[in-house]
């Protein structure tokens, strides 16, 4: 691999443009760079939630969620490349199947809490789901592989998944909407 970040800064996007893989320049604003700029914020937040003490299968299946998010920006950031397959979308399925086995089923909405490493498992889940979002927009411009708005969308399934299996790691549990709660109009 050699040392492919030898010089950080290279005023190339001084101009409020950025190269993609294959040598084109777009604007940094693009729908282009917003997606997989949000996929990377994806990743990141995933970094979070694995600096903190999670349960070595959670710890597993994010670790190769992190590589799989490198690989989709990366076919995200190369227009005509191809890197995630069905195969990840399956494995995300997997483990889906087998972390929500454990679980209680639902019958209330969770609010975003559950101690720490829960809580950033929201946060990447939500920010997930714009990233999803930009996907779908990006798709309407020009060619999206399929494979990577339906990865996002498992993704997003799998961290609401594990923010419960967080929750209840924790001690904390989970935080239940109380639709009781309901704002009630103000006596006269």
């Amino acid at each position: 691999m050699g040392n492919r970040l030898s010089k950080i800064y290279t005023r190339t996007g001084d101009d409020g443009t950025t190269g993609l893989g294959d040598g084109s320049r777009v604007p940094k604003d693009s729908a282009r760079v917003e997606t997989y700029g949000t996929v990377d914020e994806v990743n990141s937040l995933v970094g979070v939630v694995l600096a903190c003490e999670v349960p070595d299968a959670v710890r597993e299946i994010l670790t190769q969620v992190q590589h799989d998010l490198f690989d989709l920006g990366g076919e995200l950031c190369i227009p005509g490349m191809e890197m995630i397959g069905a195969e990840r979308i399956e494995r995300l399925e997997q483990a889906i199947d087998a972390f929500n086995a454990d679980l209680p089923p639902l019958k209330e909405f969770i609010l975003p809490g559950g101690g720490a490493a829960a809580a950033h498992c929201h946060v990447a889940r939500t920010v997930c789901r714009r990233a999803e979002r930009h996907a779908v927009t990006l798709a309407r411009e020009t060619s999206v592989r399929r494979e990577a708005v339906k990865y996002l969308n498992r993704l997003s399934d799998l961290l609401f998944v594990v923010a419960r299996v967080l929750a209840r790691h924790s001690g904390h549990g989970e935080v239940l909407w109380q639709h009781e709660r309901r704002r009630r109009p103000a006596a006269s």
